[in-house]
């Protein structure tokens, strides 16, 4: 399946606040507003409405932006100007930005590690976190060395689909490797079919993620040189790559299965917890397909784990039993 990110503007009628009437003005208000990508001042607003229709008020416009924000559509935003500037929530995650004191100009990023310590710090001091801001002043780097930054015109969820590809295609990589080197160790048959059925699973998803990847780059030439967004310091190396230097130390079956369920484990709860995190974006829906072939991947480790001990808790008895049967047998010394 192909990555396509086209603009889609939300369904107004299923935000529209129940008992509240359809306005046409509001419709329009949001649609200019979800067609320009960027940092709107509510006077920029303003200005792009009337190129379209004069007869729409300021005032009208003000009240458009406040539903759009109550309504989950748009986030405010303060970059120290004395005025509010407002950008999308709608389809696009929540996040931090950098923020150039020369130019004025915003980049946006998300991480992991800056979201783990909030949710550390608001946890430490039983605090309910609602919405963080982060924000870092500074000089961006056209104003610092004077090289041109890459021209703008792509949308900021294109960007998104690309990292969240290229983090799937890390953990993919990662997780090929890992269960290549498990099936040459292993000594049982059925852990190393197992094994090498992940493998080729791996490898054929892994296919499937670089094709759409490559058809994502073919809709912007500048696509794959344009600054990261998103920061994931774990899965930027791969999940599985511990775990793949752990299995070429040599392990045995049991070992093994143990080691590749908490990588599933792990890898499953990673994308599925920050896909749910997002807005609905193509970005979004990555992250949420990987994490549930990982939670596939998860159920049939953990059946052959259970399997396996079972058969070595029978080998166990059986010899158990053997052992106790010829001491059974053995003459008695008088």
């Amino acid at each position: 399946m192909s990555t396509v990110v086209d603009p889609v503007e939300p369904d107004v009628s299923r935000l529209r606040p129940p008992g509240s009437k359809r306005s046409s003005k509001r419709e329009r208000i949001l649609g200019v507003f979800l067609k320009h990508e960027g940092h709107l001042s509510a006077d920029d607003l303003v200005d792009l409405i009337r190129r379209e229709d004069a007869r729409i008020s300021r005032a009208t416009v003000y009240r458009t932006l406040q539903w759009m924000v109550d309504a989950g559509i748009a986030r405010k935003v303060d970059f120290g100007e004395g005025r509010f500037r407002f950008e999308h929530s709608y389809r696009h995650p929540r996040h931090f930005h950098l923020i150039c004191k020369t130019c004025n100009r915003s980049l946006e990023f998300l991480s992991s590690d800056i979201e783990a310590l909030i949710e550390e710090v608001a946890a430490a001091r039983n605090f309910s976190a609602r919405q963080s801001v982060l924000q870092i002043y500074g000089t961006c780097d056209e104003c610092r060395t004077g090289r041109p930054a890459v021209p703008d015109g792509i949308t900021s969820e294109m960007v998104f689909a690309r990292d969240a590809l290229r983090i799937a295609i890390a953990t993919e990589r990662s997780g090929l490797e890992f269960y290549t080197r498990a099936a040459r160790k292993t000594k049982d048959a059925r852990g190393r079919r197992v094994f090498q059925k992940l493998g080729d699973e791996e490898r054929d998803h892994l296919s499937a993620l670089e094709d759409r990847y490559q058809k994502l780059l073919q809709q912007d030439p500048q696509l794959e040189s344009r600054p990261t967004f998103l920061f994931f310091k774990g899965a930027a190396h791969g999940l599985f790559a511990a775990a793949a230097e752990e299995a070429a130390r040599g392990v045995d079956d049991r070992q093994a299965l143990k080691i590749s369920i908490r990588c599933e484990r792990a890898s499953h709860r990673f994308f599925k917890r920050y896909g749910e995190r997002f807005e609905d974006s193509a970005g979004k829906q990555i992250f949420l397909e990987f994490a549930e072939e990982e939670r596939n991947h998860l159920d049939l480790l953990l059946r052959e784990y259970i399997g396996l001990t079972k058969r070595l808790g029978a080998a166990r008895a059986k010899k158990a039993a053997s052992r106790a049967a010829r001491s059974a047998r053995a003459p008695r010394r008088r």
